[in-house]
């Protein structure tokens, strides 16, 4: 029996066009709907896949993004217009309140991909990642069916883009981390596929990537990430060490030779979330790295996709799963047993690691010398999210991505609710310390954060990656005095020469 697919809301908030679509204007047209929710890895990790099927098929093949949201906070219009900003999607967004289209559709995971021929009909529903080559020969036989058939028609949507009517222009784009050390302060302009170096007044130093998405080692002015993150520093040897996402690497920057490396990964993303051996750092594939803490001669990898957290020895670049059996969800117990949920920042106290486990909106700690993971704070459930302050088991965060152990305190980045937090890592005692609701880069007590990321603790400062907002924040803890970073010299890639020492 054929299925007809349900019309599309038209009195709906939709993205990436001038006006809403429907199905019976596309008839003619292979569609493909993609019901996503831009917190989700494994959603993220398929635009690749639906990009290149709709360069391949640009012809016969519309692609129409459904954002039906997890988080309270991802059922904003202005969020989700920023998530398409920073994720460069080109297709057109329905903006799905109310899982309305989610359930005419029987939808029930993220993502879900439902793939409509063009006489109007669903021909298949395939949740989950890697299934590219799946849908690339079914496209290609309802391709080639409707020709025959004279059903097929060729159309041009000529989408207006929202990164047309919102050029990004910033001298930092979606900023997701930040680290203060003694001798700079590195941001990763994720945006922009860079690392910049400045000083902690803000003055440039260095600026390391060409600003434009790739995977290539070298000097400061030729190596390329793809959307980094999380980044130690190793103050002795002077290297810096980064968690380069969407290549699924770890970068080595050796600031006084000025070279980037990569030591471990193999640039593609790896489909296994079992407990990985031992391995050479280089012949791994990784699965999203989104933070790193280095521990000694170990560096920690907070790793979203396969949700564990793995280990680097440096000295030899052997990598390894530390804990995490690879399900998503919160289970306290031994390494092995325990299980993580799109862990997303990582950091220590020396004797224990910390972590932000975003999906389950909840702080972890791994004991390095019993080798036990509890939760700190947070419900530990994948829908028990909220903004409540409180002790265990009663607080609810909403989509932490940022943890800082500094002056014997968790400071939480608390993400989807726009807030600071203070956490007490022995009593699991929440506190909020600054934010009210989403907002600009005022500079006072009342400032107000969108979507902060990244923290870095450093003397009586605590660094904001303000990541919404284009911006690095600076809070004296003695006052709670909020400013802004000002880079003077610093300008968007497009807009300045080659990277090179200032």
């Amino acid at each position: 029996m054929r299925v007809r697919a349900p019309q599309l809301p038209q009195n709906q908030a939709w993205l990436n066009v001038e006006h809403p679509l429907s199905l019976q204007q596309l008839r003619g047209q292979v569609i493909i709907l993609d019901f996503w929710t831009y917190c989700c890895i494994n959603c993220l990790h398929i635009l690749p896949d639906l990009k290149y099927l709709e360069q391949k098929y640009k012809d016969n093949l519309t692609l129409i993004g459904i954002h039906s949201a997890k988080f309270d906070n991802e059922k904003e219009v202005e969020n989700i217009r920023q998530a398409v900003l920073r994720y460069d999607i080109e297709h057109p967004v329905l903006v799905d309140s109310g899982f309305k289209v989610w359930q005419q559709y029987a939808v029930r995971a993220w993502p879900t991909l439902i793939i409509i021929d063009p006489e109007g009909y669903v021909v298949n529903s395939l949740s989950g990642e890697g299934h590219r080559d799946a849908i690339d020969q079914l496209v290609a036989q309802l391709i080639e069916k409707h020709k025959q058939t004279g059903t097929l028609s060729a159309q041009a949507l000529n989408p207006t883009l929202e990164k047309q009517r919102q050029p990004l222009i910033t001298p930092l784009a979606f900023p997701g981390k930040v680290l203060a050390t003694t001798s700079s302060l590195f941001v990763a302009d994720s945006g922009h596929h860079r690392i910049v170096a400045s000083t902690l007044e803000g003055e440039l130093r260095y600026v390391i990537g060409t600003g434009k998405a790739g995977l290539r080692d070298g000097s400061f002015s030729e190596a390329q990430f793809s959307s980094p993150q999380g980044m130690s520093f190793d103050p002795e040897k002077q290297l810096l060490y980064v968690a380069d996402t969407e290549n699924h690497t770890i970068r080595r920057i050796d600031v006084r030779r000025q070279v980037v490396e990569t030591i471990a990964g193999t640039g593609e993303q790896s489909r296994n979330i079992q407990p990985h051996q031992q391995g050479a750092g280089l012949a791994t594939a990784l699965n999203s790295p989104w933070d790193v803490q280095q521990v000694g001669n170990s560096l920690f990898i907070a790793m979203a996709g396969s949700h564990q957290i793995w280990e680097l020895q440096l000295e030899t670049l052997a990598i390894a799963t530390y804990a995490g059996r690879g399900a998503e969800a919160c289970m306290d117990g031994t390494l092995t047993e325990s299980a993580f949920a799109q862990p997303s920042s990582i950091t220590t106290d020396g004797k224990n690691l910390y972590i932000a486990d975003s999906e389950v909106s909840s702080i972890r700690q791994i004991n390095l010398e019993d080798s036990r993971v509890t939760t700190v704070c947070g419900s530990g459930d994948l829908f028990g999210f909220g903004d409540v302050d409180g002790v265990g088991a009663e607080v609810r965060l909403q989509h932490c991505l940022g943890v800082e152990y500094f002056q014997e305190q968790l400071w939480i980045a608390d993400t989807y609710n726009h807030k600071i937090k203070r956490v007490d890592p022995r009593t699991g005692t929440c506190q909020t310390v600054l934010g009210v609701a989403v907002g600009d880069r005022s500079n006072s007590k009342n400032a107000q954060f969108s979507e902060p990321s990244g923290l870095s603790g450093i003397n009586c400062f605590l660094f904001v990656a303000d990541t919404n907002n284009h911006a690095i924040r600076c809070i004296h803890l003695d006052t709670l005095e909020i400013t802004t970073m000002r880079f003077p010299n610093l300008c968007a890639p497009d807009l300045c020469f080659p990277p090179e020492k200032i």
